[in-house]
């Protein structure tokens, strides 16, 4: 698993990226009461602003990490956004890209590096 310094993880499946938020952004957040998904098939760039969570705290961006097209996305979120809290690095997942190139998550930290930056 890679993270982001946004706090997200990367997970590879297949050809595919899997993205969520860390347990600790999910507990910086507080209690998440609603996640807006992406549309399938929205090519993105990295850095664009793909999902929107609302929490009791503030409401947050979650940004493309890299290049790529959204191919699915967890519509368990939809009708249970606590999940972000429950099982944020598990079923709690936002979406899956399509890459071209999945050595762009060599860029990313491993988890003795996230450790590090959220200390």
């Amino acid at each position: 698993m890679k993270y982001t310094e946004e706090h997200e993880w990367l997970r590879v499946e297949g050809d595919y990226v899997v993205v969520g938020i860390t347990e600790h952004a999910a507990t910086q957040l507080g209690d998440v009461v609603f996640v807006e998904l992406p549309e399938l098939e929205t090519q993105v760039a990295s850095g664009d602003e793909v999902v929107v969570i609302e929490s009791v705290k503030a409401a947050s961006d979650i940004l493309a990490p890299v290049d790529g097209e959204i191919v699915e996305v967890n519509d368990e979120l939809a009708s249970n956004p606590g999940l972000v809290n429950e099982d944020p690095t598990g079923r709690a997942w936002f979406f899956k890209l399509r890459v071209e190139d999945l050595s762009v998550l060599d860029q990313f930290m491993d988890e003795d590096e996230y450790a590090d930056l959220i200390g």
